[in-house]
């Protein structure tokens, strides 16, 4: 992997297909919106408090973006942050990694120790 990783969060069920062999194009809010939605390692809790607070059944998709080419655009998002969006389906070679992403007893996901908390507002 030339760079740090890019986060999409997927339902279990959703991810489940793609891994038996059906193209990935991402979420219902992600085919609304044209693009895969992505976070970087420092933006993905923020964005799970967010846009996906209190969803069970996902899991974090980690992915190389030297590996989605020019379908991937850096774009202007909240607080003039930008986000990762990827134009296209997910190429199955491009993902690194698939963990579950629980809920804690808070409501919050659990994420993995390399991921940096959601900052407090």
């Amino acid at each position: 992997m030339t760079e740090q990783a890019i986060y999409h969060m997927a339902h279990a069920a959703d991810w489940a297909r793609a891994e038996a062999g059906e193209t990935y194009r991402g979420s219902p809010d992600d085919l609304r919106d044209g693009f895969i939605h992505f976070s970087t390692g420092e933006q993905v809790a923020e964005s799970a408090a967010k846009h996906r607070a209190g969803q069970k059944d996902l899991v974090l998709v980690a992915v190389d973006p030297a590996k989605l080419g020019d379908a991937l655009k850096w774009e202007a998002g909240r607080r003039g942050q930008d986000f990762p969006h990827l134009y296209g389906p997910l190429p199955a070679d491009a993902v690194v990694s698939v963990e579950p992403l629980p809920l804690g007893s808070d409501g919050l996901h659990q994420f993995p120790p390399h991921i940096p908390p959601a900052p407090v507002e």
